[in-house]
């Protein structure tokens, strides 16, 4: 399946300050994330933003928070965001299928929105390097369960280059500064 812009949306799930120095490899996931955040700002692409129990787990974390301030953040308590009228109000009015998944964590609420978008006739596009977890082996089995439920697993850089399509343009000057 060709990803086109037009019918896609970001998702960015969780990633706040208070959980995050404990996840796997969390500078990584902040890097790509961030490009990928900015990317699709580039590209146009509208970005949902949750937290979870923000009283509990802070924020989203400041890096992030900058470039995520045009985007609305809805908070949840459920794990999965499709159990949360908002996030499914925001998401339906984007009027778009396919979903580009980065958060925190795999195999928790990243895996259980992803059961739950394809459930409801959405593609979910699993960001590997966007996403992850406190152990490595929740997220690998994590990242092998999606892909069975039916999500598409691609990289942040790899989404991007094809969300573009052409070379010689703007937007891919703009995001290949991002990636460098």
């Amino acid at each position: 399946m060709r990803v086109q812009r037009e019918n896609t949306a970001g998702l960015v799930i969780d990633i706040q300050e208070r959980l995050f120095p404990h996840i796997h490899e969390h500078e990584a996931v902040a890097r790509n994330t961030g490009i990928l955040v900015e990317g699709l700002k580039i590209l146009g692409v509208p970005v949902l933003v949750t937290q979870q129990y923000t009283r509990g787990l802070g924020p989203t974390i400041p890096g992030l928070l900058d470039l995520i301030s045009d985007f609305p953040v809805i908070e949840k308590t459920a794990f999965s965001c499709c159990d949360e009228p908002a996030f499914i109000r925001a998401l339906t009015e984007t009027h778009k299928q396919v979903i580009l998944m980065a958060g925190i964590e795999s195999h928790v609420c990243v895996l259980q929105t992803v059961i739950d978008l394809v459930e409801r006739g959405y593609q979910p596009i699993l960001v590997e390097d966007c996403v992850s977890s406190r152990k490595a082996n929740d997220k690998n089995t994590a990242v092998r369960r999606m892909r069975m439920e039916g999500a598409i697993v691609t990289t942040c850089e790899s989404i991007l280059f094809e969300l573009c399509r052409f070379s010689g343009t703007e937007e891919f000057k703009s995001i290949s500064k991002l990636v460098k």
